[in-house]
């Protein structure tokens, strides 16, 4: 929440009244290397962005090296490669790091990029307690919704509270966990669900920091206040404000009855919000802007629980990567709302609403309700299967109630009829050209060939040392960061160490929860006394993307249409999805991918099919831009769809369609 400078005359002219200070104000961005996010990142400070935020790409938010097989197709698609220290330096040339307060959606390598980040201030004699900023830090989420973890529950939960106690004593104005709602709603999540996955992930590892022995307990308060939030804001912004206030309510009683802080200030409920990109659709793609504005208003309109920063996606992000203008409208929407209108000049407008009151407290006895559930389980880490079925069914019912008409999504199920719009065309969102990852990997060998690889490879025994202890794991980072090493080999180390992890799907829970839609049923009923049993679906999802909603949905659907549906969650490689589809003898393959790597890895999969002797037709899904439909389809697919085919019972019936076509015609 923004400190008040606001007078207590609110009658007077205005320029009688002193305004608030507005939050910060970032977009999310990196694309293709390190010096064009640079440029990026000076063009939009230029512009009056006050803080930034660092989208990584998906190999170095899951630990790979562009050289890697699993980062084939995934090299600076979705941010910014980041591999060694070199990157780091050219990704903050020009800009004041001692100054700047960076916020880095970062989770399974959190550790390694604060590393990276703190090696880079020592090399320009920056000292690491003038750092401002955020590692968002929130496996769990990861585990939920998101899908960039690395590593099992509890070593996930050692590295983030290593990062809190070094941040206490050497960064103390980071944030070293910044608790994401954010990807909780994208994934199903009710306002209940939300505040409660989010507290609960918050008391997880502020136990677990407690109980280390690394902070002194009269620092638990600074650990406490060092804890940040990253919000998502839906187009309910009644509701949405409400939710914000249960937050700012039920953190602040948290913090002094669990934590025993006494300072109200260190409970302040800090957060940032980034409106919700889960809103914006693929049709009428215009709409997004008026949803982006009421989104935004939802959690800045009230004082007592108004974000700190604010990020705004772009109107395009339903149709792939936007432009520097694209951002810019964003950047621009901020401003207008902080500096034109008034609301900055007032206390909180819904004070002593009936309506705001009532709602938030039903919103707090609910979320406490379901917190208090969790907590029972053991908590968010303990209880990662629980959670992730609750939201799959969540998100399935709010799937049915689109399709059914019952919500309504402007120019999606309602209102379709439109003129053609003038912000369309081949050239509306950014594309990456596929050259980036044949060059990141050629830069990557010349950084390797340069280093001392001596100093690299003790810098790696130590860290594997540490990690095999009870010792702080970042200076050993630090360590590797100034001697030269990358993502993929201090990744690759701590794997040797940990382990990996695979989350559960939610997929099971969710099937047939709630009833499926009576056209699902139907086709259940037709399907049921098919020759041969009913369809069956191979699922699957190529490369790195780990946002899989969408997948998830499309499972619990098959099987709520009757077809046998096989699922083994994210993260595959296209030789795991062909040799899957080979020995379940499938009749239909579906692949979902929203990273924009679907022209690189797609083909590749048809291509193994084929020379595995499936014959079968493959399907599209994801965030595809109609420009790239003929080319998908010229390679094999069958058919794409993209997130303005909602209708799941249609589109389930051409999937059963094409799968019995094929049967029929192989037999």
């Amino acid at each position: 929440m923004a400190e008040s400078t606001t007078s207590t005359d609110t009658h007077g002219s205005p320029a009688a009244r002193t305004k608030d200070r507005p939050w910060l104000m970032r977009t999310y961005s990196g694309h293709s290397t390190a010096k064009a996010s640079n440029e990026l990142y000076r063009t939009n400070l230029a512009k009056g962005q006050t803080g930034l935020s660092i989208a990584f790409d998906l190999p170095t938010q899951t630990g790979y090296d562009p050289d890697h097989v699993m980062a084939r197709g995934e090299v600076g698609k979705v941010g910014v490669p980041v591999a060694h220290l070199g990157h780091m330096r050219q990704l903050l040339d020009g800009i004041p790091q001692g100054e700047m307060n960076t916020s880095m959606t970062i989770n399974a390598t959190a550790a390694w990029m604060l590393g990276l980040y703190v090696a880079n201030a020592e090399d320009h004699g920056v000292d690491s307690k003038v750092l401002r900023g955020t590692t968002q830090n929130d496996i769990v989420k990861e585990y939920l919704s998101r899908g960039t973890y690395i590593f099992p529950p509890e070593a996930s939960r050692r590295l983030i509270v290593d990062m809190f106690a070094y941040c206490n004593k050497n960064v103390p104005h980071w944030n070293p966990m910044n608790v994401c709602s954010y990807h909780l709603q994208e994934a199903g999540a009710t306002p209940t669900q939300e505040i409660a996955y989010s507290l609960a992930c918050a008391i997880g590892v502020l136990d677990a920091v407690r109980d280390s022995g690394q902070v002194a307990p009269d620092a638990m308060g600074e650990v406490v206040a060092s804890v940040s939030f990253f919000v998502n804001a839906g187009i309910r912004f009644i509701e949405e404000n409400c939710k914000m206030r249960a937050f700012t309510q039920m953190w602040d009683r948290l913090c002094e009855e669990r934590y025993g802080v006494t300072d109200p200030k260190a409970r302040r409920f800090r957060y940032g919000v980034q409106v919700n990109s889960l809103g914006l659709t693929e049709a009428q793609p215009e709409n997004n802007i008026q949803r982006i504005v009421l989104e935004a208003l939802g959690v800045t309109l009230s004082k007592s629980a108004r974000a700190r920063s604010l990020q705004l996606p772009a109107w395009n992000e339903a149709l792939g990567l936007p432009r520097p203008w694209d951002q810019q409208w964003s950047l621009r929407i901020m401003q207008v709302l902080a500096f034109e209108t008034d609301l900055l000049e007032y206390g909180d407008i819904f004070e002593g609403s009936k309506v705001i009151e009532g709602l938030t407290a039903e919103l707090v006895d609910s979320a406490q309700a379901e917190l208090d559930d969790i907590l029972a389980l053991g908590g968010a880490f303990e209880a990662i299967d629980e959670m992730k079925g609750r939201l799959v069914r969540s998100h399935t019912e709010r799937m049915r109630r689109i399709e059914s008409g019952e919500q309504m999504v402007i120019g999606v199920n309602a209102f379709t009829e439109t003129a053609e719009s003038p912000l369309g065309g081949e050239d509306n969102i950014l594309k990456v050209d596929p050259a980036v990852q044949a060059a990141a990997i050629e830069e990557l060998a010349e950084w390797k060939a340069n280093r001392d690889q001596a100093a690299v490879d003790a810098a790696l025994d130590e860290l594997e040392r540490v990690a095999r202890t009870d010792e702080n794991i970042m200076a050993a980072s630090i360590a590797l960061a100034h001697a030269g090493g990358t993502t993929g080999e201090w990744a690759g180390r701590l794997r040797e160490v940990f382990g990996e992890f695979r989350a559960p799907t939610g997929v099971g829970a969710a099937t047939g929860a709630g009833g499926a839609s009576t056209g699902l049923r139907e086709l259940a009923d037709r399907l049921k006394d098919t020759p041969g049993g009913p369809p069956r679906f191979l699922v699957a999802k190529p490369g790195l993307d780990g946002h899989s909603n969408g997948a998830e949905q499309i499972a619990v659907a098959g099987r709520d249409a009757g077809m046998e549906v096989i699922y083994q969650g994210i993260r595959l490689t296209p030789e795991q999805i062909a040799a899957a589809a080979r020995d379940e003898d499938v009749d239909i393959v579906g692949l979902s991918i929203l990273s924009g790597s679907h022209l690189e890895l797609v083909p590749e999969v048809v291509r193994l099919l084929r020379a595995e002797g499936v014959t079968c037709p493959v399907v599209a899904g994801g965030i595809i831009p109609e420009d790239d439909r003929p080319r998908l389809l010229e390679a094999g697919v069958a058919a794409v769809f993209t997130p303005k085919d909602f209708e799941l019972t249609r589109l389930m019936t051409t999937v059963a369609d094409l799968a019995l076509e094929h049967r029929s015609v192989s037999a």
